[in-house]
């Protein structure tokens, strides 16, 4: 019996398959940790090799771009303004911005606190560190920049019409409301997320836009703050003189605090545990 069994497996192994066939196997196979790992491994070491200008203007486009989810919200908050659902509804709004830079490829700071980190974790260096913190302070000026833009030319230059404005202005007040410590916590929670994102794109390239959707509707619904995105509500109430300057600066430094420690102190150095033993091999 144990012979059968034997032969039986052995023919199995044996099975020839066509090219075609052997494709259709490899392209449908999941994708294990290590390999996640060298994918964003990989892509982290090619921005940390781009040049300060393609980084800044990417970076200004990233900011201006993911603003078209606070216009989204603000669009959706105006039209469902009577409707019992208006909070589930206006939210769904907030994935569009993401959805446009993520896919676009463009610099989001977020996303560089999980991808750049894997190289430093793996071989760390003063010039390793010195060169991700040349990335991220450009990358995060850029998206500065750009998000200030973006409510700028909506409230100011009146880009946007009046009743659109004050449905951005109505979704961005929750914001302000909350005190430093809130706004670091939430964004633990938001940058965890955001580099879940970032380790599960390559394993999900037929359906990116739906698992950021979902992933990033989960921030809005929740109320967790994202520093690019949220600094675009901060100044478009600051230029209305709704908060101050002050305010508007410990928000945003608390929150991204948060989603520092959410992506890099927590998912980054989580995702590299769990192969660290096997790279090493």
């Amino acid at each position: 019996m144990t012979e059968k069994v034997k032969e039986s497996g052995h023919r199995e192994q044996d099975v020839a398959l066509s090219h075609t066939e052997e494709k259709d196997v490899r392209d449908n196979q999941s994708l294990n940790s290590v390999s996640l790992y060298a994918i964003v491994h990989r892509e982290g070491l090619e921005e940390l090799q781009r040049p300060m200008m393609s980084l800044w203007w990417s970076g200004v486009a990233a900011g201006i771009g993911i603003s078209i989810s606070i216009l989204a919200e603000g669009i959706l908050h105006h039209l469902f303004a009577n409707s019992p659902n208006q909070f589930v509804i206006e939210n769904l709004g907030y994935t569009v911005g993401f959805v446009l830079v993520i896919v676009g490829r463009l610099q989001l700071f977020t996303e560089n606190t999980l991808s750049v980190i894997l190289p430093l974790l793996s071989k760390p260096s003063l010039n390793m560190g010195f060169c991700i913190a040349r990335l991220w302070s450009i990358v995060f000026a850029a998206n500065m920049f750009g998000t200030f833009l973006a409510a700028f030319f909506s409230f100011s230059l009146q880009s946007v019409p009046p009743e659109l404005v004050e449905g951005m202005t109505a979704i961005s007040e929750h914001y302000a409301k909350l005190s430093p410590s809130d706004a670091f916590s939430y964004g633990i929670t938001s940058g965890f997320i955001i580099a879940a994102i970032v380790w599960m794109k390559p394993s999900v390239k037929h359906s990116q836009i739906l698992m950021i959707v979902i992933f990033t509707y989960l921030i809005a619904i929740g109320n967790f703050t994202h520093v690019i995105a949220g600094s675009t509500e901060l100044f478009l109430l600051a230029l209305q003189d709704k908060i101050s300057i002050l305010e508007t600066v410990s928000l945003i430094g608390a929150t991204l605090l948060g989603n520092i420690v959410g992506g890099t102190g927590l998912f980054a150095l989580l995702a590299y545990g769990q192969v660290v033993r096997e790279i090493e091999k």
